[in-house]
């Protein structure tokens, strides 16, 4: 498969070759940045680490060009950063046994400008050699404006696909803003619970975003065991570790649909629960 970008690539841990490392996939991991995946699709991740049916492919759309940078890494240029963030990325993808992961290379300016329909376009061709049954990307609610750029240019790629290569499942992710707001009905809870030893492994291999300044192993460890903890006020928890995700996949199959409006409805939700709750406390 041909990419866009001169120096995009196609790893694959395995040595397989990439039309089997693709077709292979029933669990795929779209990100903006190189650790994203590690972030917020964990539970394909696990799901599929040494399974003899699943596979999990990643696809990093952004080259990491513009990562903060402190401590040993403080002196790196964006190219250094670069290849060093790409070569974490390789080894995440190695230790995890990943199916293969798909680095774009696009700048974060590319991503978020709505006109770049190249990155539709290979989106499209990925996921179609893919056919993934699950996709995780990040959620039109993150705060990071790269994220909620990545989520709209998968939506966008997906609605112009035809249903039968749809995936069953589309989760948006918590990565910049938790989803704990989100109403219990609304939440999907992804049980990230099994092999936490490897969860972290996967994290700190990212050492240049860690040791940079940025303490991604303790804050997604800490997340993931209070959504499980605070889940339910009433009973002993059931997970040890866990996600929360918004279902996407409504609007994959109802492309009429403003994403705007359908993650309006979901603050409305929040709003009119804690307004409620309130009310009959009084």
């Amino acid at each position: 498969m041909k990419l866009y970008n001169n120096e995009a690539e196609i790893f694959v841990p395995d040595n397989a070759p990439v039309k089997g490392a693709l077709s292979r996939t029933t669990h795929m991991g779209i990100g903006a940045h190189q650790d994203d995946l590690e972030l917020m699709a964990t539970h394909g991740i696990l799901r599929c680490y040494e399974s003899e049916r699943e596979w999990f492919f990643g696809v990093v759309i952004t080259d990491g060009s513009g990562s903060p940078r402190k401590g040993p890494y403080a002196a790196c240029s964006d190219d250094e950063i670069r290849q060093i963030r790409r070569q974490e990325q390789k080894k995440a993808a190695e230790l995890g046994k990943y199916g293969g992961v798909a680095l774009l290379d696009y700048a974060s300016f590319d991503v978020k400008n709505s006109q770049k329909l190249v990155l539709i376009d290979e989106l499209q061709k990925l996921i179609s050699a893919a056919r993934p049954d699950i996709i995780y990307t990040h959620n039109p609610a993150d705060k990071h404006e790269t994220h909620v750029a990545v989520s709209l240019r998968v939506i966008e790629a997906l609605r112009k696909m035809p249903k039968y290569l749809h995936p069953f499942h589309v989760y948006g992710v918590e990565v910049w803003r938790g989803l704990d707001w989100l109403p219990d009905e609304s939440k999907v809870v992804l049980d990230v619970s099994a092999n936490p030893e490897l969860a972290a492994s996967l994290i700190n291999v990212h050492e240049s975003q860690i040791a940079g300044g940025k303490r991604y192993d303790l804050a997604v460890e800490g997340r993931k065991i209070a959504n499980a903890t605070f889940a339910e006020t009433h009973t002993a928890d059931e997970l040890k570790h866990a996600l929360y995700a918004l279902d996407l996949t409504y609007l994959i199959h109802n492309s009429h649909t403003h994403i705007d409006e359908f993650i309006q409805q979901f603050i409305h939700d929040f709003s009119h629960d804690v307004t409620v709750r309130i009310k009959n406390m009084l």
